[in-house]
């Protein structure tokens, strides 16, 4: 019973020290941008070829659009490096994000 009463002892101190502890702010800190603005370049006039002539492995993941009939696909190999496309796909302007 002395093991019990002790562990019921100890859970309940450290309850409320855990629950007596202020809270972090953090509204003071400063916002830090490790790349300048427009870094990383949007791709503008994107260039398409055939799905056997894309070089892609089968299980590549791709962004996949279809408007009015039309599709595009954008790899997501590519977009880690631009992580924005703006197209025209189906007569329609669209930006694809990454």
């Amino acid at each position: 019973m002395k093991n019990y009463t002790f562990i019921l002892i100890l859970l309940l101190a450290t309850t409320a020290c855990a629950s007596a502890e202020k809270p972090e702010d953090y509204s003071d800190d400063a916002i830090r941008t490790l790349l300048p603005f427009d870094a990383i370049p949007a791709i503008t006039d994107p260039q398409f070829v055939s799905a056997s002539a894309a070089r892609l492995d089968a299980d590549a993941p791709v962004i996949g659009v279809t408007l009015n009939g039309e599709s595009h696909a954008y790899s997501l190999y590519l977009l880690n490096g631009h992580e924005i496309v703006n197209d025209v796909v189906g007569g329609q302007n669209i930006a694809t994000t990454w």
